[in-house]
């Protein structure tokens, strides 16, 4: 009850802090040659397109948590429409963010 009933003060801090970590993905992710996102319009989550590289999505996803370390999920894991995509989360910290998609551009690079 003090949850719905208590001070939101923090509610509008955490949505700005989301905000900042959403942009700072998209930044990163867009800067990928080949890749392109998308503002997302809710959730906690960047869906990129990784069409360009002529791997299926469930091959990127594994490849990237075998050879670069960072675990994304495929697009084909929402529907035969996700593929194509990749899906990235950023309610991690800005660090996490930054370091994980500098993981990702890296092995962009090596195809």
């Amino acid at each position: 009850m003090e949850a719905l009933t208590g001070p939101q003060d923090f509610v509008a801090e955490m949505v700005t802090e989301y905000q900042r970590r959403r942009d700072r993905m998209l930044e990163l992710v867009n800067a990928i040659p080949g890749v392109l996102a998308q503002k997302p319009q809710g959730a906690f989550y960047v869906f990129p397109n990784v069409k360009s590289y002529g791997l299926s999505s469930k091959e990127i996803a594994t490849r990237l948590i075998d050879e670069a370390g960072v675990a994304v999920l495929a697009g084909t894991d929402f529907g035969a429409g996700g593929e194509g995509y990749i899906r990235l989360v950023y309610a991690v910290s800005m660090e996490m963010i930054e370091e994980g998609v500098e993981k990702i551009a890296g092995w962009f690079r090596k195809l």
